[in-house]
Formats: structure tokens, sequence, C-alpha cells
């Protein structure tokens, strides 16, 4: 099977993005530095950081192609949490946060959006997405309700605008192991939302 660029948006549905050409990917050597760098010239550059997804996801492909050495930055989850996360980039003032996450096979995540755009390469193991659109009604404003699942394998990646709505699960039996690049956090954005009490918290 090929690798998949996937799109998620707020209305819970997801899409395959064309894929990129090999020769656009190629780039010997392909440094942190210049990939740090032609991020920042794409985001200055966009009138909408949304509509440049396709263009943040290229870099990232292209990035994870050409720099091998990704595949070996990772730690071990934490038995307690199930989780591990190593940063690799960051610098006051620099309004983009780039890591490696690990997670235990069965290790779930809360139902949540990121209040900013993000792009997500997984390395190992199998993530499974479900994603959640907000369907308001006149007592809970939070209501949401699952719109759709995929389970992305290693080389997949998947792009989020600010408002998509997804709950993630380690799946099968080994570590998963995800690269991620997101934009500027803005915390007044982020929700985490619970689909029991329909209510939903800034985290």
């Amino acid at each position: 099977m090929k690798h998949r660029d996937l799109l998620v948006t707020e209305n819970g549905r997801w899409q395959t993005c064309k894929p990129a050409r090999e020769w656009d990917l190629l780039r010997t050597p392909y440094r942190f530095h210049r990939f740090l760098t032609e991020v920042e010239d794409v985001l200055e550059a966009a009138i909408d950081e949304t509509d440049c997804l396709p263009q943040l996801w290229l870099l990232v492909r292209r990035f994870i192609t050409n720099s091998y050495w990704l595949q070996t930055q990772f730690i071990e989850p934490s038995p307690d949490t199930g989780t591990g996360v190593i940063v690799l980039y960051d610098e006051i003032g620099y309004p983009l946060t780039v890591q490696i996450a690990t997670y235990l096979p069965g290790t779930r995540s809360s139902i949540h959006n990121h209040g900013t755009w993000g792009v997500v390469a997984v390395f190992k193991g199998e993530e499974k997405n479900t994603f959640w659109q907000r369907n308001p009604k006149p007592q809970f404003p939070d209501w949401i309700e699952p719109t759709a699942e995929v389970t992305l394998l290693p080389g997949d990646i998947i792009s989020f605008t600010p408002d998509a709505i997804h709950g993630v699960e380690a799946a099968g039996d080994e570590t998963t192991v995800t690269f991620s690049l997101y934009g500027e956090n803005h915390h007044s954005k982020r929700f985490e939302f619970d689909p029991v009490t329909h209510t939903a918290k800034n985290f």
C-alpha cells in the first residue's frame, strides 16, 4: 500500500490529498535547519495558515524522506502514562512545536482539537484516529458526535485544521511512534471534549 496524505477539517471528515511526486521529495542533504526555515517561509507568505497545509505536509514528507536520523529519535513510553515525548526544537518566541511522541499499545488520548494547524507522520506502529464534529444543542453548545475513523500506518501523514476534533489510540501490538509539527499554540482555542456530559474545557 502506498503511503497516504490525509486532511481532516472541522466537519470531522478526512480526505486523501494528491500524493507528492518522488522527485519533489528528494533533497540530499536536507538538514533540520533547512526544514524549519522552509516551514517559516511558507507561513510568512501565507494569507491563511490553513490554506498552506498542503505545502506544510509536503515539507514534512520531504523531511522524513531525507532525514533518516529522525527514525532513531524517540524514547520509550512511560509505563505510568503510556506516552513519551521528545521536543526536537524549542526556542522562546518561536511559534512552532516539533516533537516525536511514543505511545504504548492501547494508550488513548482525550477527545480534543489543537486550536492550531497540525501535521503528524507515523513512523512505527498504528494510530487509530476517531473524528468528531460539533453539533450544538440548545442546552449543550459543546455537543459532539463521531463522524469517521481511520487507522494510520507507518509512512502515513495526516494534517489537521485548527477546529478538527479527534481522539487517538495506539492500535496494534507494538509501540506507536509519530513525528508532529504544530502551529502556534492558542490555549483559548484548544479544547478537550466530554461526549458523556457534552461539555468542553480548555487544556
